[in-house]
């Protein structure tokens, strides 16, 4: 057998996952001018067949209300062995002022839904507080503390030992198409 028809087989023996949706926008933020960078997580198991593992939104700044629109497209196909490791999105929430420069304004992440169809999400999310210093730096400088590895976005044991304060609220819609689960015992 060739490689590129060992390559179709192995995948057909898989499941598959479709997450079809865009990130809608953000709610609740105390500045304005938001841009999101986000990411997908997945276990060793997960293989991205098509789709990029992460990307970055335009800068929006609400004119009217405090809802920032991005409607920024996510389109991912995934294979996998197993249910072990399903994907999460993890989102960071900056802000941009006049100059140019950019401060964090949130951490943030949620599961993809297990079933399929059509979802709404809203994942909350927090940044790290920091010193007195370091909080009044930011209040007058920007800037302010950051996390040195991103896994602690959602990685409990590390994030519950930080002093943080609440962010804002970013809005989701995702669609799942769900492939050949069935062969592996999974009902959906």
């Amino acid at each position: 057998m060739n490689s590129n028809r060992r390559r179709r087989f192995h995948l057909w023996a898989m499941a598959e996952v479709h997450v079809i949706g865009q990130i809608m926008g953000a709610t609740g933020f105390s500045e304005s001018s938001l841009f999101c960078k986000w990411g997908v997580h997945t276990g060793a198991a997960w293989k991205l067949l098509s789709g990029v593992r992460e990307g970055q939104t335009q800068v929006d700044t609400p004119q009217i209300g405090d809802m920032a629109y991005w409607s920024h497209p996510i389109d991912l196909h995934f294979a996998t062995k197993g249910l072990q490791g399903w994907p999460r999105l993890h989102l960071q929430v900056w802000s941009q002022d006049s100059f140019g420069r950019c401060q964090l304004e949130g951490y943030g992440f949620c599961h993809v839904p297990s079933s399929p169809g059509t979802h709404q999400l809203d994942c909350p999310t927090w940044r790290p507080l920091g010193s007195w210093r370091e909080q009044l730096a930011r209040a007058f400088v920007g800037g302010g503390p950051q996390l040195l590895h991103g896994d602690a976005i959602y990685s409990g044991a590390d994030r519950y030992r930080l002093h943080t304060a609440a962010g804002g609220t970013v809005h989701l819609e995702l669609g799942l198409l769900l492939r050949h689960f069935d062969r592996y015992g999974v009902e959906c």
